[in-house]
């Protein structure tokens, strides 16, 4: 007799069949292909021989530097031996006085990166976080009451298994989102409750809107419990001002909703005098002692920001009114993990404790940052102004985080095309533009967005050299795209 499988995609825990992560779906599976394919035979029936990978905030994959300081010191936790005593005149060519003296410091808290440390997070750094939330706010923090993750994604993940009792449990999470929150609510079987950001007012965040949605949902006997908010926004990159911030806070309180602010482009603010960041711990402590007892998760990582150490995997959340035996439920389910890498724990010491003006590494740490940011803004700037240029499309600035979001009025062929072939509109285009001009994007279909709008997110991470190329390429392919399914003549 033949062997059957006990796991077919059949007999699998259905919920998992129903998530979906489109930034690395589709077509990040072909810009793989293409890569390879060029890799091989070079650039023979492509135009261009370099796939440009605008898809995922990962800085460093598109060839961000890391900054000195903190692989310095990440450098000497990892190999100890260098601080021995016969080693010292070597290192010392090496690695400023503080690098050291911090490198120093962190095992002497730590001992070994590769040990446990607390499940919690070590208590040192976790010291260090609230110092740094006191400072950006002017209000208390306390360590126990925060949490260090593996990247802020992990601990998102914690807080809605927390939340989601049973499958009737819903979440209000705004559209277009991140596909983190819409795949771990599928993931945990959870009811998502979509608001919708205003487009035309620079995606702000209307009450009128989450009142709308919210009463729609528990109309339908949904248990509404929750509220996420993306600020700075993915994909959309926009920031909200602190009245907006205020009636939120508000709207929560007064639906009685636990609030997860999702916070990690926090440092990526490019209009810093229009639209400030400000954290909703702050903006709820200003609020005064009505709101003492309000509900609210803060979420921080080292991925984004100035930094970009994605692949470290370090974040941290903060628990704010949240009660204490759930607190307790937050630290057991964190042990069954054992604890967060610790070399991402190390990175986030790192983040909230960087070297301050005196310090022998700082006017080096702040000419990277420093250039990372200008050149981040010059690239938002300059990408933004190209999908305006083209026809049909339109896309509001990036006020804060890695993206933009532009809207494209698609032809009517190009639908039904795309239609033809099995795929979202938008999907079609960004497939047909990956293979026309190596760059690769994500369709707006996989964040969600307005019923009858298309869109599609792109970073604008790549290289500042590679800008010109490819943005010559976009606007080359757009012009030939509708030509194609619109019999456009071109100008």
């Amino acid at each position: 007799t033949t062997y059957s499988k006990i796991l077919t995609f059949e007999t699998i825990n259905p919920h998992i069949k129903n998530v979906e992560y489109a930034v690395r779906g589709e077509l990040a599976i072909r810009a793989e292909e293409i890569k390879e394919e060029l890799a091989r035979n070079g650039f023979g029936k492509f135009g261009f021989d370099t796939v440009v990978n605008c898809n995922i905030g990962n800085p460093q994959q598109l060839l961000q530097r890391p900054i000195t300081f903190f692989r310095q010191v990440a450098c000497l936790t990892e190999y100890p031996d260098l601080l021995l005593p016969e080693n010292r005149d070597r290192v010392k060519a090496l690695f400023p006085s503080d690098v050291i003296e911090r490198a120093q410091l962190m095992l002497k808290q730590i001992g070994s990166v590769g040990a446990y440390s607390h499940s919690q997070g070590i208590l040192f750094i976790r010291k260090d976080v609230a110092k740094f939330i006191e400072e950006r706010d002017g209000y208390p923090s306390d360590p126990n009451n925060i949490f260090l993750t593996q990247g802020a994604s992990t601990g998102v993940q914690s807080v809605l298994q927390l939340i989601i009792a049973h499958s009737n449990v819903g979440i209000m999470i705004p559209i277009p989102q991140y596909p983190l929150y819409s795949a771990t609510l599928s993931l945990f079987d959870a009811q998502p409750v979509p608001y919708y950001l205003n487009e035309e007012e620079n995606w702000s965040l209307d009450i009128s809107q989450l009142t709308s949605s919210l009463s729609t949902a528990r109309d339908k006997g949904i248990n509404v419990r929750a509220l996420v908010i993306i600020n700075p926004g993915n994909p959309t990159g926009q920031c909200l001002t602190e009245q907006n911030m205020r009636e939120i806070i508000d709207f929560c309180h007064q639906q009685h909703l636990v609030l997860l602010a999702d916070e990690v482009y926090q440092t990526n603010i490019y209009q810093p005098t229009e639209r400030p960041f400000h954290s909703f711990k702050k903006v709820l402590r200003s609020m005064g002692s009505k709101y003492d007892q309000f509900e609210l998760f803060s979420f921080h990582s080292i991925s984004k920001g100035m930094i970009g150490e994605c692949g470290r995997r370090g974040g941290y959340y903060e628990c704010t009114g949240i009660d204490k035996q759930v607190i307790e439920q937050l630290y057991k389910v964190a042990s069954v993990g054992l604890c967060p890498n610790v070399p991402g724990q190390i990175m986030v010491d790192l983040m909230v404790r960087s070297p301050k003006h005196g310090d022998k590494s700082y006017p080096l740490y702040q000419k990277e940052m420093n250039n990372i940011y200008e050149s981040l803004r010059r690239r938002s700037v300059k990408l933004n102004e190209l999908f305006n240029s083209l026809e049909g499309v339109s896309c509001k600035d990036a006020q804060g985080s890695m993206y933009l979001f532009p809207r494209i009025n698609l032809p009517v062929k190009a639908i039904e095309a795309a239609k033809a072939a099995g795929k979202q509109p938008d999907e079609f285009y960004c497939l047909e533009m990956l293979n026309a001009t190596g760059v690769c994007v994500v369709p707006g279909s996989g964040f969600h967005q307005e019923e009858g709008t298309w869109h599609f997110r792109s970073t604008f991470l790549p290289p500042e050299e590679l800008f010109d190329g490819f943005c010559e390429r976009l606007k080359n392919f757009h012009k030939e795209f509708l030509v194609k399914y619109s019999g456009l003549k071109t100008i």
